[in-house]
């Protein structure tokens, strides 16, 4: 019970300095924006944060008793306790340092009400950007995981073609993806398609090593258990081989949807006519750190939910292994 209070009390402090506390610094502007009916501030707009992140935590709470929960599942959700009151402890102390008292350097480190105002004043070119940077991503990392386990596949079973493509895949590895950056923007038509090929090929790299690693490692006992039963080659690998390396796949995934995230933002930066890395540059120029700070809050939340989509598809996958995997 304790707990479930602390996950809470941080935000709620939070809340109350913004509301209690008066502005004190001069040359602070809270802007009033018209959203439908409604009338809301910057702080009026913080504070709406941080009433969600609170709903959201007391709902959390009160699901896992009312669902009686594994005791796994409350105990995980217990031990970030201490870490959301924290975190809501440093964003009462940044809105009072970044705001109410203008002690930070200004204006590179606004506080939480003028970053939500990026938010209120830029919410439909936040979002459209968003909806760019996922679309650009998908292209790449889809592209690129679907031929790294291909080439892992191809690596792990067939000796011949291991190799001549292993000393390829070592030395093309060690290269980040944006050195390509001159030759992608030479060889493809568009910017897009061109930021598609880096992130494919960032993508494609751990993809092809984990899958291999995994092919190679599937115990011969059971590619001879499968020939007894009269299996073909194409059921020893697609039956046996790929099963077993899952594991090492879905590792392999989640490190290139790393790279790929990165690649995808320095992409972005680099002539992309759109995206959230597209928003950051613009912003940089007009000194609008406010807004660059909402776009790296956006791509924090956009990479946590790829990760947790990869994680439930994971988990689905490899199902038959629960317990086992984690």
């Amino acid at each position: 019970m304790l707990k479930n209070v602390l996950s809470i009390l941080g935000f709620a402090i939070a809340f109350l300095i913004n509301i209690l506390v008066p502005q004190v610094a001069e040359g602070v502007k809270i802007k009033s924006y018209a959203i439908g009916p409604f009338n809301i501030d910057d702080n009026e707009g913080y504070r709406l944060v941080l009433l969600g992140l609170i709903a959201y935590y007391v709902g959390t709470a009160i699901y896992h008793r009312v669902k009686k929960s594994s005791r796994f599942k409350v105990k995980k959700f217990e031990e970030g306790a201490y870490f959301r009151f924290a975190a809501g402890i440093v964003l009462g102390v940044w809105d009072l340092l970044g705001t109410k008292f203008l002690v930070l350097p200004q204006p590179f480190f606004p506080g939480p009400a003028i970053i939500a105002d990026a938010f209120l004043s830029d919410g439909a070119f936040i979002w459209s950007n968003t909806l760019y940077s996922l679309r650009l991503f998908l292209s790449g990392f889809v592209i690129g995981v679907i031929v790294g386990v291909a080439t892992g596949v191809l690596i792990g079973w067939y000796p011949k073609f291991r190799y001549w493509v292993s000393p390829i895949l070592s030395v093309s590895g060690v290269i980040p993806a944006v050195a390509w950056m001159p030759f992608a923007l030479t060889f493809f038509p568009t910017s897009f398609t061109a930021a598609t090929f880096l992130i494919a090929v960032c993508s494609w790299f751990p993809v092809a090593t984990m899958t291999a690693d995994g092919v190679q490692s599937t115990p011969k006992a059971q590619f001879e258990l499968a020939k007894t039963f009269g299996a073909s080659q194409f059921y020893q690998i697609f039956h046996v081989a790929v099963p077993h390396a899952m594991p090492q796949i879905f590792t392999g995934i989640m490190t290139a949807a790393a790279f790929s995230f990165t690649t995808l933002v320095m992409a972005e930066m680099m002539g992309q006519p759109g995206g959230l890395g597209y928003y950051i540059n613009t912003s940089k120029v007009w000194s609008a750190y406010n807004k660059v700070f909402a776009a790296i809050i956006v791509m924090a939340i956009l990479f946590s939910l790829i990760l947790g989509v990869t994680k439930v598809i994971q988990n689905y996958v490899l199902r038959y292994k629960k317990g086992i995997v984690r």
